[in-house]
């Protein structure tokens, strides 16, 4: 049996790397080149898609220069783009 992450942690993963991303000023596309990722899969990430592996949340996580519990933690204070659903 497959098994996959809860909603609410895909999706607060899916809020951080969006909201990290766009404080970095880079798009989907940059992220995956620095990644080594596709910029298909990073989308797929952000839309809540994917059941990412540990593997992949430490290359996103150096690759937009935060940590890994950072990626996985519900912000308190996203910016209102985040929180309006207006980034992608």
């Amino acid at each position: 049996m497959v098994r996959k992450s809860s909603e609410s942690l895909r999706a607060t993963l899916a809020e951080n790397i969006k909201a990290f991303r766009k404080e970095k000023g880079i798009s989907q596309e940059e992220l995956a080149e620095r990644c080594g990722l596709h910029r298909t899969y990073i989308g797929s990430v952000e839309r809540q898609e994917r059941n990412v592996t540990l593997s992949t949340l430490e290359v996103l996580s150096e690759s937009l220069g935060v940590t890994v519990p950072e990626l996985i933690t519900k912000r308190e204070s996203l910016s209102s783009d985040v929180q309006m659903g207006e980034i992608e």
